[in-house]
């Protein structure tokens, strides 16, 4: 993995509270400069489990952006006319080129 492609994954998103790679592995990455501790691996129901917690988490949070994202745009929607083939139109031309 080259180091744009670490640093792209490994940075916190506004939108999701996360890194990908949190969000693809359930802890954030090693750097190589911190010392190696001997310990136990999590067994994996415990991980599957916070996997799962990481996930509903972000994808709660893309919910409501995307909700607040609706309201902001749906205030500034404005209702127009809708045609059906056959309708008569009336075009300007003034954007038209000759």
């Amino acid at each position: 993995m080259g180091t744009a492609e670490f640093t792209y994954n490994n940075k916190v998103y506004s939108s999701t509270k996360t890194s990908s790679f949190k969000a693809n592995y359930g802890k954030d990455p090693r750097m190589g400069f911190e010392v190696r501790k001997k310990k136990r691996y999590e067994r994996t129901e415990r991980f599957i489990i916070k996997m799962k917690e990481i996930q509903e988490e972000a994808k709660a949070v893309l919910r409501k952006a995307q909700e607040e994202i609706k309201k902001y745009t749906d205030k500034k929607r404005v209702e127009v006319d809708e045609y059906r083939v056959g309708d008569l139109v009336i075009l300007s031309t003034k954007d038209l080129k000759y």
